[in-house]
């Protein structure tokens, strides 16, 4: 099963929580045993798995991308969000998270993260479903 979430963000850069849609994804496609595949088609987001617990954390990373790679930089892309792709890039296009017991396996502090880098937009997260034998 594939489905094709929207995911509205409301700052040019931030970290949206996405794992209690990606959960309701395998609530209806049925999988008890499985696995999710995230994948974000957009070249200035991404996808991650980090820390849920403490909202400082995602602040924390989106800070610690911004003063490694900053806004501008000398860059020579010209629709001027060049630090926005070298983010993405690094925090990557998709994810595979283990379902069993029909719940996605991940560890007690985890969440699942839309990185947005060059918002505020509405974007996609495709999720693709698939059973184990």
């Amino acid at each position: 099963m594939k489905t094709t979430l929207s995911v509205r963000t409301s700052q040019r850069e931030e970290l949206v929580e996405v794992t209690s849609l990606v959960e309701g994804v395998v609530h209806e496609a049925g999988v008890t045993s499985g696995v999710a595949i995230c994948f974000v088609p957009h070249t200035t987001a991404g996808i991650t798995i980090n820390e849920a617990a403490d909202p400082d954390v995602r602040r924390d990373i989106v800070y610690k991308l911004g003063k490694e790679i900053p806004a501008q930089d000398g860059y020579r892309h010209a629709e001027g969000n060049s630090d926005a792709h070298i983010k993405a890039s690094l925090m990557g296009s998709s994810l595979q998270v283990l379902i069993e017991n029909g719940h996605l396996v991940l560890g007690r502090w985890q969440g699942i993260y839309f990185c947005e880098f060059d918002g505020p937009r509405s974007r996609q997260l495709i999720v693709k479903v698939a059973r184990f034998a």
